[in-house]
């Protein structure tokens, strides 16, 4: 099946891969957040036993560093693309109102990202995304 939009998330290729999942996780679930429309139905197995709902399209996850990261987020901005963000001062708040104040502490040209996402038109998704390679 082909979509009309496509979801994408940029993690910073140096994080250790327990960084690159927790990144990757908290980004998609913002998406899901402000985007309901990309969260299908809930799950019921042959017995009954129902589970929680998934994205309903796949999510392209890319590998970029900082430079990559911010000229990513600068497209975004460029093109009216909301994006979630990830700092890495975030690896050092333990709750949603410290991340919230380290985020807002910092320009947005100084931001020290260590992943981004998005969702939008295919075309703007991969004019954001140009020149990242997919995560390995």
């Amino acid at each position: 099946m082909t979509f009309d939009t496509k979801i994408a998330i940029v993690v910073r290729e140096s994080l250790a891969p327990w960084q690159k999942l927790n990144v990757t996780a908290f980004l998609a679930g913002g998406l899901a957040e402000v985007y309901p429309e990309i969260v299908g139905e809930r799950y019921c197995d042959g017995s009954g036993e129902t589970y929680g709902p998934l994205v309903r399209q796949p999510i392209l996850i890319f590998a970029g560093d900082g430079p990559d990261l911010s000229r990513t987020l600068k497209r975004a901005r460029e093109r009216g693309v909301a994006a979630s963000i990830y700092t890495m001062e975030l690896f050092t708040t333990y709750n949603d109102l410290d991340n919230r104040a380290a985020v807002a502490a910092v320009a947005t040209d100084r931001l020290d990202l260590a992943g981004l996402a998005f969702h939008a038109e295919r075309k703007a998704v991969d004019k954001i995304v140009k020149g990242l390679k997919l995560h390995a």
